[in-house]
């Protein structure tokens, strides 16, 4: 799986960061003001990241990012804190939807996948030139996927997500969503290939 470890050399190994404490989640349940603004300050990131790899960047995100936020502010009486959903996959899950739907109703801003959590290697003009050079191929690949598949890859690859997970965040059976990753990587892939094939 060569366009893989091209790309876990681009970001570096997933690592999921620790979710907010049980107890803010109970007080965000109850209302609790301060502990949203905790909330969305833990995720504000990672909801920004998500929206830009799928929908581009620009003045959009930063509505989409803050309706994303409201809508998890509505729906939080219904959050089982105590539940096998983690607060990331849930909140996400809202973030995708909200991206998609923006996208089947807007022309596609193509956005680079730079994981914000990736550590710098060693950095000289050579390495930094090819890590740019993949990035860019890397972006125009996952550019090209359409965007249920784009999504699926992202959640996947980017959030670490697992294809249950990804099911829910789209909203279809886990065999579609299963199809739909595949389908990506094998695009990803084929991409990836042709551009190292031309390098």
């Amino acid at each position: 799986m060569i366009a893989f470890a091209m790309a876990a050399e681009q970001r570096g190994p997933a690592r999921r960061a620790p979710e907010v404490e049980r107890s803010v989640l109970a007080r965000c349940k109850a209302g609790d003001p301060i502990a949203f603004r905790a909330f969305v300050v833990r995720y504000e990131r990672v909801v920004f990241a998500l929206l830009s790899r799928v929908i581009g960047g620009g003045a959009h995100v930063e509505d989409l990012a803050q309706e994303t936020f409201l809508r998890a502010y509505r729906a939080f009486s219904s959050f089982d804190v105590d539940g096998a959903a983690r607060p990331s996959t849930w909140l996400l899950t809202i973030a995708t939807r909200l991206a998609l739907d923006a996208k089947k109703r807007r022309a596609p801003i193509v956005a680079p996948l730079k994981d914000g959590n990736a550590v710098a290697a060693a950095s000289t003009p050579e390495n930094e030139r090819s890590r740019g050079e993949l990035g860019r191929a890397i972006a125009r690949a996952a550019s090209e996927l359409p965007d249920d598949q784009r999504a699926a890859f992202v959640l996947a690859e980017l959030h670490d997500f697992s294809v249950a997970e990804i099911a829910v965040a789209l909203g279809v059976p886990e065999n579609t969503a299963k199809t739909r990753l595949f389908r990506a990587r094998e695009k990803m892939r084929a991409s990836l290939e042709a551009w190292r094939g031309g390098a």
